[in-house]
């Protein structure tokens, strides 16, 4: 079996041009099956417009430290907001993680209160919120024809979907930072696919079932997605969900990951192949498996109101 991270060209089921989408669909369900990390080309976003929130990014982590902790987690809630340095461990078992960051939902009200006061940089983030949805669901067309259920199987478990856009920033090294910090610890993802964009600076490796390490290089004008925990168990285990991490990157790194999970009411009921097929898993609500997972990475205290 093959660990290589391939590069798959998701622009027929963007654009739901029929020719082209079989094979497509094949390499989505080869990747997630294999390796559980892929990424992606003809997503048709433009470098600059990726640069732009990439700009505005790196202009909210630029905010004073007090600035940035009047739109923290702990009083927002509901998985929005701002989290500080060493706040998470993914990785229990490790340090707590050495990176900050900022999850955006937009299923919460639109009030200025739980937005950073930078001009232009809610609008930059809707947009880019918007556009990854679209890449989502093109991805979930593509998985649903590689399971075999019919090419909108899906649609109706994404109406409202519980996704996350999430910013983050990772200092450079200091003296202060200990040489077994992680960037970010040892994990899996809690939801269906996300989708990463990374700025010049490398760091993302992935462990593939019954491999070490491996890098998950740069290439530019692609993104890098992996499989989460709630589409690996929705596939009843044919597609993996591969542990990944960030290491101490070599000076400041940032990255914007898109979080895709269903509607808190979508019912995660296993995908059987065949008639001698059985479910590894009872069917669990969208809300219920990611309050679940969400509560065990911040605990319930950290995550009022959700």
């Amino acid at each position: 079996m093959s660990h290589e991270i391939p590069v798959i060209d998701i622009s027929p089921l963007r654009v739901g041009a029929e020719k082209g989408c079989a094979e497509t669909a094949r390499a989505l369900g080869r990747a997630s099956r294999e390796t559980g990390f892929f990424y992606i080309s003809g997503h048709g976003m433009s470098p600059s417009t990726l640069q732009t929130v990439f700009d505005a990014s790196h202009a909210f982590f630029g905010q004073p430290t007090e600035e940035k902790n009047r739109l923290a987690m702990s009083r927002l809630g509901r998985n929005r907001g701002y989290v500080g340095l060493g706040v998470e461990r993914l990785d229990t078992r490790s340090k707590p993680d050495h990176k900050e960051a900022f999850n955006i939902s937009l299923d919460e009200t639109d009030a200025d209160s739980v937005w950073p006061d930078i001009p232009g940089w809610r609008d930059i983030m809707r947009s880019y919120f918007s556009t990854c949805l679209d890449l989502g669901a093109a991805l979930h067309r593509g998985f649903a024809r590689d399971l075999g259920v019919e090419e909108d199987f899906f649609v109706k478990s994404f109406r409202n979907p519980q996704a996350t856009l999430r910013l983050l920033h990772y200092p450079a090294p200091s003296t202060s930072w200990d040489e077994d910090v992680p960037g970010a610890g040892a994990h899996t993802d809690y939801g269906n696919v996300t989708i990463l964009a990374v700025d010049s600076v490398s760091g993302l490796q992935v462990r593939p079932r019954g491999q070490d390490w491996i890098d998950a290089p740069l290439i530019p004008g692609t993104f890098i997605c992996n499989i989460g925990d709630c589409l690996m168990r929705w596939s009843n285990d044919v597609y993996v969900s591969t542990p990944h991490r960030v290491l101490r990157p070599a000076r400041e790194r940032y990255s914007v990951a898109f979080f895709l999970d269903p509607d808190d009411d979508a019912i995660v009921d296993p995908i059987l192949s065949g008639p001698e097929d059985h479910p590894h898993y009872p069917p669990v609500t969208g809300r219920d498996y990611l309050e679940e997972r969400l509560n065990a990475t911040y605990g319930r205290a950290e995550r009022k109101n959700v």
